[in-house]
């Protein structure tokens, strides 16, 4: 009787102890927490599931108590063999930031990470520094076009990861802004613009890679005649050297294919000459002309966050030079280009 009171005694002793080896190790807890952050860096904090199933997404809740948000709700998921990552992304301010308590909730588990504080550390300041803190960043597409008589305007379309892009800005020019900003979890897209004298030949900003620690230096070169590569078609409207050397090229072909149709009388040269002769005719077609309203607004750039560059005083009647969407590009009386929306056109 004794030795079955010990057995049993020992059975619920070894119970206990599992239940308590058990709850010790959660079966999640953080792989990646930062230890220091930059004013405006946007950063994540991993956690990993580990034996956790994939075929289902635990429930994660931040302390609800914090000002403290993540970026988006929905973690970025990576796995990997038996075990998963999630993935939040948050956004220093001026300060440290303490990242809020999480809490884990599965079918059969319940978790909860605790807070912590992530101290603010300062960059050595430059001043050509765009202002962008990320862990890889790129121009995918350059453009330049004409702004004003004096200016042009140079559109980059960037992509970063783990990047602060909406804060992109130069102080080494008049003017410069961040339109059409779309993220996905770490990955951001974005189109920058700058405005910048007629006279300058290049565009050179850095920004700080968190991966190399370090500035990153980036140049575009400032060409009007490599707007093709834009993202925008059809952003520079004036005639260029090029234009000139086409239609210098079909007069001389034009006039060559009749004198030699003239000599020959081979009908190959009279085809060949009406086809150079009517394409040269479609150089000096005239733009379609519009009516804008007095007082509308001129965009920089054919988005719905762009930035207004100035208002029509008056009027105006203008050739279209380009078209994008709900979008269509005109230039004023005083040489400014810009975007205008379809309903800030005349009604008549």
């Amino acid at each position: 009787m004794l030795y079955l009171y010990r057995s049993l005694l020992l059975i619920i002793g070894i119970f206990f102890a599992l239940s308590i080896q058990l709850n010790a190790e959660s079966v999640y807890q953080y792989s990646y927490f930062p230890k220091k952050i930059y004013k405006n860096q946007v950063f994540p904090v991993t956690v990993i599931g580990i034996n956790s199933k994939q075929d289902q997404i635990p429930a994660f809740t931040f302390d609800p108590g914090s000002d403290i948000k993540p970026l988006s709700n929905k973690p970025l998921v990576i796995n990997n063999n038996n075990d998963s990552f999630y993935t939040f992304y948050f956004k220093a301010k001026d300060r440290g930031i303490r990242v809020p308590a999480l809490r884990i909730t599965t079918s059969s588990n319940y978790t909860e990470l605790p807070s912590g504080f992530v101290p603010l550390t300062a960059l050595e300041p430059r001043e050509d520094f765009c202002g962008v803190i990320a862990a890889d960043m790129k121009v995918k597409n350059s453009q330049v076009s004409n702004y004003d008589e004096t200016n042009h305007i140079v559109t980059l379309n960037i992509e970063a990861n783990e990047a602060n892009l909406e804060d992109m800005k130069l102080s080494t020019v008049e003017e410069s802004g961040i339109e059409d900003i779309l993220r996905d979890n770490a990955k951001v897209h974005g189109d920058f613009y700058a405005i910048i004298p007629t006279a300058q030949k290049e565009l050179k900003f850095t920004y700080f890679n968190t991966i190399q620690h370090q500035y990153i230096s980036l140049q575009i070169p400032v060409d009007v005649k490599d707007a093709s590569v834009s993202a925008h078609a059809e952003l520079n409207p004036k005639e260029d050297s090029f234009e000139q050397i086409k239609k210098f090229t079909l007069v001389t072909l034009t006039l060559f294919m009749f004198v030699m149709f003239l000599f020959k009388r081979d009908f190959f040269f009279l085809v060949v000459g009406v086809v150079s002769f009517i394409t040269l005719l479609t150089l000096y077609i005239p733009h379609k002309t519009i009516c804008i309203k007095q007082g509308a607004p001129l965009y920089i750039l054919p988005t719905h966050t762009s930035t207004v560059s100035t208002y029509l005083d008056d009027k105006l009647e203008a050739p279209i030079l380009g078209e994008r969407k709900q979008y269509l590009k005109i230039e004023t009386k005083q040489g400014i280009i810009g975007w205008v929306k379809n309903e800030d056109l005349c009604e008549n």
